[in-house]
């Protein structure tokens, strides 16, 4: 049981883990009650190295609830090699281990964007471009420690493939994983692959749509009857190819034959570049997922895209969703999933959406309402009741400054982030160069800690714990926060260890403002973490120390 005493979740011993009781912003309608404490785990790198990690996805073992399998696009910009990490827990995410560089053979034929699952037998597939078109795959056996060499799916060029595995027992292609792709020739057409055989061998590359215009970014979701969905973006014409519709098709028969509606729903995406942000590179292409839990929604399809000046987004970059209860034969309006103010100038973008084993619709994206505009923050916004309210809630406990990847196009930083879950425990997975690289970075969260939505009177009005400033910072920096309750505070300072390095706070404080100076003149450069606890509420945050 866990209750709003508890004051950290302790996962492995390099990773510190806290509750938070935080103020949570929901849509004005919502009445129902939030838990008091949000169990959010600190964020950590799974494979920290000194190459480049970006394009992050995650995925869980369909039966085996302990294997979580990650990936990446890696970049050695020293000699400007491209692979895919594999990143692998096999103990339900206490540690993890893997490489930056996938070992299947030629291993310099290579170039990234990969697509990865694990089917019906564990068998891990990935899937991954090449220094000539095509697309090609891996498979291993043992759990990610070695690979296949490579077998051909495509060798026409394309954007980046998304794989998924059926999972579903009932399922009469239970087991069969396929990979979907938009292919860059004219009409620019979504095409699909499958494989029945853990990535032994592949089925020709087959057409699923006849589009009207430029289709991109094609994604996948099984139902839960085994029914294959996809959807993409259609744009537009010209540069940057502004998202301009949503397509979507599905398959009840392993892809034999589809339904396609080629224009499903309007979008205005946001193709382009954000100036604010050292004109990093960013799209509004749709991730789609789909409820198997069993439960109210069971089998409702979720689609999600970043657009702007379409409603209900505003005038600045808003997550929208757009949900069909008929297995996609209509769709939904809009619906606005993060919960800031409408036209705040705030930005939020990325989003990777997973529906949990209960149903809840979870949607991870970067966020800069806390931040100044230069730099972002990872939210977290979920739903019990099949999207109609939400609740948004802070994953990141560092923000950082986006920047491009030099040598990889103009704005490049990665295209996408992503999210599943193992039982009542959500892993996400991003990048951020907060360490002065870019690397994925996670942190657990406990789904039966979260709710949807909250009445005010429930959030404390004035607890906050702030960043701390200047960060990072050369020897000194200070604290600030506020407390709503009289009682014994604690303010103390940890390494990366968990150890205890520094008390700066510990008696009991009046409720209002405070602020406190940290002197770590006799510390080693590096990242640590400053914590504020209550009675009640216990706050994290980290900093980096740069001497």
């Amino acid at each position: 049981m866990i209750s709003n005493t508890i004051t950290r979740w302790r996962l492995q011993t390099t990773a510190l883990f806290f509750i938070i009781r935080m103020s949570v912003q929901t849509g004005a309608a919502q009445q129902t009650h939030i838990p008091e404490t949000v169990l959010i785990g600190e964020n950590y790198r799974i494979y920290p190295s000194n190459i480049t990690q970006t394009e992050t996805f995650i995925t869980q073992h369909p039966t085996n609830p302990s294997i979580l399998f990650a990936s990446a696009n890696t970049i050695d910009l020293s000699t400007g090699f491209i692979s895919e990490g594999i990143y692998v827990s096999t103990n339900a995410g206490l540690s993890w281990y893997g490489s930056d560089t996938c070992n299947g053979a030629p291993i310099t034929f290579h170039r990234g964007d990969p697509g990865i699952a694990i089917d019906k037998d564990g068998i891990f597939i990935i899937i991954r471009l090449a220094i000539i078109p095509g697309l090609y795959s891996h498979y291993s056996t043992d759990n990610g420690s070695t690979w296949s060499s490579q077998r051909t799916i495509a060798t026409n060029d394309q954007d980046r493939a998304t794989l998924v595995s059926d999972g579903i027992p009932s399922s009469g292609y239970y087991g069969r994983s396929y990979a979907v792709w938009v292919k860059f020739e004219t009409p620019f057409p979504v095409f699909y692959a499958y494989t029945d055989n853990g990535g032994t061998s592949w089925t020709a590359p087959a057409q699923i749509n006849n589009p009207p215009q430029r289709c991109q970014g094609g994604e996948a979701a099984i139902g839960p009857d085994g029914t294959l969905n996809v959807c993409w973006a259609g744009v537009i014409a010209v540069s940057p190819f502004t998202e301009d519709y949503v397509g979507f098709s599905s398959s009840t028969n392993g892809g034999a034959t589809w339904t396609t509606d080629e224009n499903a729903f309007d979008i205005n995406g946001i193709a382009g570049t954000f100036p604010e942000k050292s004109n990093i590179r960013v799209n509004g292409l749709p991730r789609i997922d789909v409820d198997r839990s069993g439960g109210p929604q069971d089998g409702w399809i979720y689609i999600v895209t970043t657009e702007k000046n379409l409603a209900p987004a505003g005038s600045d970059p808003d997550i929208i969703l757009h949900r069909s209860t008929n297995s996609g034969l209509t769709w939904s309006t809009g619906i606005r999933v993060n919960q800031d103010p409408v036209n705040n100038g705030k930005f939020q973008y990325f989003p990777a959406i997973h529906v949990d084993d209960g149903g809840g619709v979870n949607v991870l994206y970067y966020d800069d309402r806390n931040t100044a505009s230069d730099s972002a923050g990872v939210f977290l916004s979920r739903s019990t009741d099949g999207g109609t309210t939400w609740a948004d809630y802070e994953v990141s406990d560092h923000d950082f400054k986006p920047q491009p990847i030099g040598g990889l196009g103009a704005g490049y930083q990665g295209d996408n982030i992503a999210m599943t879950s193992l039982g009542d425990t959500l892993w996400p997975v991003w990048m951020d160069n907060f360490t002065g690289i870019y690397q994925v970075w996670t942190c657990p969260i406990d789904i039966s800690t979260l709710g949807t939505s909250v009445e005010p009177s429930t959030v404390p009005s004035i607890f906050e714990l702030y960043q701390n400033y200047p960060n990072p910072f050369n020897s000194t920096t200070n604290f600030g926060f506020q407390i709503s309750d009289f009682g014994f505070v604690s303010l103390k300072v940890y390494d990366l260890l968990g150890r205890d390095v520094a008390t700066l706070i510990a008696e009991e404080l009046l409720p209002g403002s405070y602020e406190r100076a940290f002197d770590a003149a006799n510390l080693a450069s590096g990242v640590y973490f400053y914590r504020l606890t209550t009675p009640t509420i216990t706050a994290a945050r980290a900093m980096q120390l740069v001497k």
